[in-house]
Parts: structure tokens; sequence; C-alpha cells
């Protein structure tokens, strides 16, 4: 494969291990950077076609930077790496992620074929400024084919799930989102409805709720 790549990830051993495996696999990788002001000097000094960037990237976020890279070079091909099947439980929404970008679900890149397919389907996506299209192991979906309770969950309901397992209270969601407490409550008291949690008073509900929402985005990576 002649397509210049670069590969960004903070998780080292992450980038390593996908780096290596890319390369066995034919692809042209000729960076790597786990650090913000390497992978823009990388970029700039290499000027790969695709960049694949995990959406955790950095403090600031993948999609941000990848933006940044995008006003930088046009007709870049992104390609997304990500452990959420649902990119709302990290503050995103679709129309912040650049045109063109593929998104390829971590549990897929074990078949190395998807993140490879995902690699000249994003030149092609960015020159058509097509809109972001999720990757499985074998075509390209849209976000809401994924077969996930998540998506029975309302943009409200996953902004209030998001706040709660940042640790506020009903109350400081309250404020934030400026409803009543009593509001959040409910709110509350319909996800653990959606995501099966049934009230037990051994077990707190909202560290229960909090549990799913982290298996969902992944394990903490530091």
């Amino acid at each position: 494969m002649n397509i210049r790549v670069l590969l960004i990830n903070d998780d080292a051993f992450e980038l390593v291990t996908l780096a290596a495996a890319m390369r066995l696999h034919g692809v042209n990788v000729v960076g790597e950077a786990s650090d913000y002001s390497v992978a823009e000097n990388l970029f700039r000094t290499l000027k790969p076609d695709v960049v694949v960037i995990d959406v955790q990237f950095n403090s600031h976020g993948g999609v941000p930077f990848a933006q940044g890279l995008r006003k930088l070079s046009p007709k870049v091909g992104l390609v997304l790496t990500t452990a959420c099947p649902d990119l709302r439980l990290l503050g995103l929404v679709t129309k912040e992620v650049p045109t063109g970008t593929q998104v390829v679900l971590k549990r897929s890149v074990g078949d190395l074929d998807v993140i490879c397919d995902a690699i000249p389907d994003s030149i092609d996506a960015a020159a058509n400024k097509t809109e972001m299209a999720w990757m499985n192991n074998h075509s390209s979906l849209h976000e809401n084919s994924f077969i996930s309770i998540l998506h029975d969950l309302t943009d409200i309901q996953i902004e209030t799930l998001r706040l709660l397992a940042t640790g506020m209270s009903n109350s400081e969601i309250g404020r934030t989102r400026f409803v009543s407490e009593k509001s959040v409550e409910q709110i509350v008291a319909r996800i653990a409805q959606h995501l099966g949690i049934a009230p037990d008073r051994k077990q707190n509900l909202r560290v229960l709720i909090a549990g799913q929402y982290f298996k969902w985005i992944g394990a903490p990576r530091h």
C-alpha cells in the first residue's frame, strides 16, 4: 500500500502494537506519535495522505486535533479509532467530526482488514466531503446501525449519564443543564431502566450506572 499513513495515539503500547501489525499487513506507516507537539510536527514534516488517530488522544481529544489537521491539509484522509460505540458518551456529536472521517470501533481492529480498508476509503471520502461513517468487519455502517442499548437513549439521557459519571450530583447536573433536580432524578431513573439496572439497597444505583458508562467508553487508559 503506497498511501502514507501517520499513526497518532497516546497509549504507547497500543501505538507500537498497531504500527507493527499494520506494517506487517503492508500499510506504509511513515510515522508514529504519542504526543501532541510531536504529532503536529510529524504531520507538517511527513505530509501523510492519511492520519489514523485515537478519539481520546491527548487531554483535548482526537476530534479537535483532527479538525486542526484538516485545516492544515483539506484533502488528508482521517481514520478515528475508538472503544466507544456511541460518540455521544464522549460529549461529541457527529457534526463535530470532520467530513469523510472513517470511524473504526476498536473491537473490530483485531481484523486489520477493517482499518486497512478504512485508509483508502478516507481519502475518497475526504475528497467527496461525505458524512462521517462507521466501519465494521464487512462494510461501512452508520452510527445508528450498531446494535446497542445505547441507541435507545436520547441525547439528553446520554448527556445526563456522562455528567453523572463525572461525579456530579443531581442538583449539580440540574444547574449545568438548567433543569430542576426532580427532572434529573426522573432522567436518571429512566437511564437505569434502559440499562436494566434495578434498585438495590445493597448497591449504589449511581455507581452502577457510572460503571456502565465506563464499560462503554472503554477501561481507563492511564
